[in-house]
């Protein structure tokens, strides 16, 4: 029998930057809604304090999940040495923030900024995927060493063209001591990539290191047309045991909602993003209830 199911929500719901401040309002809210989990972005080093936040948190008996920002200029392929070191820094700090936070997970896409896209051959792929390891090896070594796993994100079509799928991310991260790293599935993308998303879970059986949900549209959980039982009856038989985290976007903040394309709301308030998402996800998601 599984472990209870968890349940969490991005601070880039209603914020971006993320601040000690906007935490301070945002986590008794989060928690008085019920909710297991907070999910923290790191965009840059600094925009909050992690060990302020790690005594906020435990006073209010929230558990953390991190996640990376690969903005233009972050990249680990494709890219010349000052700024591939420059990503390994940013990606080690926020390890880093991630472990002082009592993080297992770093999660996002660890390889390319996003809404960076080229063509490649099949050979000019591989070649970028070998890079890829190079790059993220002493990143995954550092996370290890701290108790953390780097989830790493397949994105869909229109923010990257390296890693789309379940099947090329575990091709491009293959041979990596598994120990740091691990596949961070996002139903949004994976609405529009995977052939079949229950199927591409099956795929992460023994990989899969964080899940972050959403409607199609990137709305609440549940005002969509995906095939949630199907979903959370997958993520059980792989074994997949911690939080589903909702992560949309506000549309308050200029760049975030031009990358994310949030043209327009995606439900009455942000709050009901949270509230409802949760009220769905307990009942299809909670205990026994994706069996």
């Amino acid at each position: 029998m599984r472990a209870k199911r968890t349940f969490g929500v991005s601070t880039w719901v209603w914020t971006s930057p993320l601040t000690d401040q906007r935490l301070a309002e945002l986590a008794p809210r989060v928690r008085e809604w019920g909710f297991d989990v907070i999910e923290l972005p790191v965009e840059n080093v600094g925009d909050w304090d992690p060990r302020r936040a790690a005594r906020l948190l435990d006073s209010l008996g929230l558990s953390a999940t991190v996640v990376l920002a690969m903005a233009p200029g972050r990249e680990l392929v494709a890219a010349d040495r000052a700024t591939l070191r420059a990503t390994r820094d940013y990606l080690r700090h926020v390890v880093d923030a991630a472990s002082a936070v009592s993080s297992p997970v770093v999660a996002g896409p660890a390889y390319a900024s996003v809404g960076r896209t080229w063509r490649m051959t099949e050979a000019e792929r591989h070649a970028c995927y070998e890079q890829l390891r190079d790059s993220l090896a002493p990143v995954c070594s550092h996370a290890a060493d701290a108790g953390v796993r780097i989830a790493v994100e397949p994105l869909n079509r229109y923010e990257t063209s390296l890693i789309n799928t379940v099947d090329q991310v575990l091709d491009a991260l293959a041979g990596l001591p598994p120990e740091g790293w691990g596949v961070g599935l996002d139903l949004f993308h994976m609405n529009i990539e995977e052939r079949s998303i229950p199927e591409a879970v099956r795929k992460a059986t023994g990989r899969i290191a964080h899940v972050q949900v959403a409607a199609n549209d990137r709305g609440a959980p549940g005002a969509d047309h995906l095939d949630w039982p199907g979903i959370v009856a997958a993520l059980d038989a792989a074994g997949y045991e911690g939080p589903l985290v909702i992560e949309t976007f506000t549309g308050d903040n200029e760049t975030v909602a031009t990358a994310a394309s949030i043209w327009r709301s995606l439900a009455p308030s942000q709050d009901a993003i949270a509230i409802d998402g949760l009220s769905f996800l307990t009942g299809i998601a909670g205990e026994g209830g994706g069996r």
